[in-house]
């Protein structure tokens, strides 16, 4: 499988997704349709899925362009990416993944989803910037961080839009381990091996009480998350 921003392939029982766009791995309409049938795929035929990006470039979060081109237009992106945000929390596979790069707003969100996160060491910036742009952070997004950000650190990394590099960022609960930007994709590998060898029925079913209220919470807030989102303030 292969898109213009995606390759999928399998090795052995490892499902290896590569996001590459050649810019920034936007979270676009595309991106995000083409992890999703990436993601159906691996709960089909894998044991475990490596989610990985470009070098340099993990993710930069949602599309900018559509995001500005109308309110209509930025609440569709952000509900169907709210969607893929949920599925990768929730996927019934162990999802390791290996950080390339910066990974900013959105993309410090599928940070977040991971089960193992492995960072390339370097001069990268992760987290949460609404705020310093002027953007509430989304119910989806505080809940996410406050599920994996230590509790000391939260209001630094949602409120006041703290940006890490890749060694506060394991600190701090975006990533589990760091390592040279030319290891981190084997040492996934590596962890999702390691990982296929789980049980899948008591894998899944702790994931769903690990994750299952925080995922129905998100969900049951989202239209009404979006509504506020996508009025104006005075």
């Amino acid at each position: 499988m292969a898109t213009d921003v995606l390759t999928y392939s399998l090795e052995g029982t490892t499902a290896i997704v590569r996001m590459d766009d050649g810019k920034a791995n936007a979270l676009s309409e595309t991106m995000i349709d083409s992890l999703l049938e990436a993601l159906a795929r691996a709960e089909k035929e894998a044991s475990a899925m490596v989610l990985t990006g470009r070098p340099d470039r993990f993710c930069a979060g949602f599309d900018l362009r559509v995001m500005m081109q109308s309110p209509d237009a930025a609440k569709a992106l952000l509900t169907r990416g709210s969607d893929l945000l949920m599925k990768l929390y929730a996927a019934k596979v162990p999802l390791v993944i290996a950080c390339t790069g910066h990974a900013l707003a959105g993309g410090a969100l599928v940070l977040l989803t991971g089960d193992v996160r492995i960072g390339a060491e370097g001069a990268y910036r992760i987290g949460l910037n609404e705020v310093s742009i002027g953007m509430p952070v989304p119910v989806l997004a505080m809940e996410l961080a406050r599920d994996r950000i230590t509790p000391a650190e939260l209001t630094r990394a949602t409120l006041l839009a703290q940006i890490y590099d890749p060694a506060a960022a394991a600190k701090v609960g975006y990533l589990d381990a760091t390592a040279a930007a030319d290891a981190v994709l084997d040492l996934a590998k590596a962890e999702a091996t390691r990982l296929a060898g789980l049980a899948r029925p008591a894998f899944e079913a702790t994931k769903t009480r690990l994750r299952g209220k925080t995922i129905d919470h998100i969900r049951a807030t989202l239209a009404d998350d979006m509504k506020s989102l996508m009025t104006p303030t005075a």
